[in-house]
């Protein structure tokens, strides 16, 4: 009988979507799969729902397993204390994740791969003698920062924080030196508060675990891969497993979007493709979106660009990601007109790595979102950086100054 490998995704698709990924990788090498669900609607994320019942649909070998609802849960909001609440979202199913890991044959699980942000049912497979892993779906460079700062935490006895360095480059070992602008306030956060001390936690309780699994390889992160292996830099590191590259493979739909089609009347190499991610926290604003339409269209270049409902003032505040844009309203008068013969503006989604892979395609303009930005170096995709939130600025760095 094979052995089963038990996956645990978290709850957002720039997570979900690389575990699923794995899940091939893992049936390929022999392995049974099964995954493990906490209901989505309890997070409200309509867009997730949409691609769990997609994926779920389109993988008849894994065995997917939604755990049973909870009652009153915690209201989950983009706010500072979001990973507070989604972390108490995660510990009260608890229960559910050990009934259903008891009720699986004796012997018959080989581990528990769990995203980071749900490493707390270590408390869980600790009791049950399950090995785990933790999936980390963001690079080794992020990777190797987050455990840095842990440990000068640590080291301080205080978290970690550089507002007395102003604005100075940090140095990190086995990444390019980051301002503390780059940085993640999830990574830094207001000292003292449940949100860091919930993000610390999880950064060092990953490095219990027997493993790490990351979205990248070697030949792209050599530095922060080697560093990350070093003892004298992460004494406390479990081994680190490079699994990416963990994107979808170029597939020839039998029905095709209209923009590829539109990119088939195009010239090699021609189309700037601007996409800047799929879910709502970080849209730009009504106005950022005039003036991209601006410079698009002095550009004179051709163009194919994904609009989504503006966001609010606050970047890390969702917008609703399946809010239909009003283009008219949205973009200069008359600019959909004028850019007719060399642009096509598509509404909420494009399918990007069809795109990608379109021989019309010569450059990616991206938010650094670490799954888009696997995709454009897959596809062999000149790429333009406008990172929005979240770790896309370290991205960001780590794309343009490491060589």
């Amino acid at each position: 009988m094979k052995k089963t490998v038990v996956l645990y995704p978290g709850l957002s698709v720039s997570h979900f979507v690389p575990m699923l990924q794995l899940a091939d990788a893992l049936l390929e090498a022999g392995y049974a799969v099964t995954v493990a669900l906490i209901d989505p609607s309890l997070k409200g994320d309509i867009a997730l729902a949409a691609v769990i019942d997609r994926v779920s649909c389109s993988k008849p070998s894994v065995v997917f397993h939604k755990l049973p609802r909870i009652q009153d849960p915690p209201t989950i909001v983009h706010d500072e204390n979001f990973i507070v609440r989604y972390s108490e979202l995660v510990a009260r199913h608890h229960g559910h994740l050990h009934d259903l890991l008891v009720s699986m044959a004796p012997g018959s699980i080989h581990c528990l791969i769990v995203d980071m942000m749900s490493i707390e049912v270590l408390d869980v497979t600790d009791k049950l003698g399950i090995p785990v892993f933790a999936f980390f779906p963001m690079n080794a460079s992020v990777l190797a920062v987050s455990v840095q700062l842990v440990s000068s935490t640590r080291a301080e006895g205080q978290p970690a924080g550089f507002e007395e360095e102003g604005d100075t480059p940090q140095i990190f070992y086995g990444v390019p030196p980051l301002p503390p602008s780059h940085l993640s306030d999830k990574l830094l956060g207001n000292p003292g508060s449940e949100a860091k001390k919930v993000r610390l936690n999880m950064m060092r309780r990953i490095q219990e675990t027997k493993g790490i699994l990351a979205n990248t390889f070697v030949s792209l992160e050599a530095r922060a891969v080697k560093g990350l292996g070093d003892p004298r830099w992460f004494p406390t590191m479990p081994p680190l497993y490079c699994v990416g590259p963990l994107v979808a493979g170029y597939s020839e739909a039998t029905e095709r979007h209209e923009c590829l089609k539109w990119l088939d009347e195009q010239p090699d190499h021609s189309v700037v493709f601007l996409c800047f991610g799929s879910v709502g926290t970080g849209n730009h604003s009504e106005a950022q979106l005039k003036e991209i339409a601006a410079g698009l269209e002095r550009s004179g270049h051709r163009f194919l660009w994904v609009v989504r409902a503006p966001s609010h003032d606050d970047l890390e505040k969702p917008s609703d990601p399946c809010a239909d844009p009003d283009l008219d309203a949205l973009l200069p008068e008359g600019f959909l007109g004028r850019t007719n013969s060399r642009g096509r503006v598509v509404k909420l989604w494009a399918p990007q790595v069809e795109v990608l892979h379109h021989r019309a395609t010569g450059a990616f303009m991206t938010h650094c979102g670490w799954n888009s930005v696997l995709e454009g170096i897959t596809a062999g995709v000149p790429m333009l950086c406008w990172p929005l939130y979240a770790e896309q600025k370290m991205n960001k760095v780590f794309m343009v100054e490491e060589r």
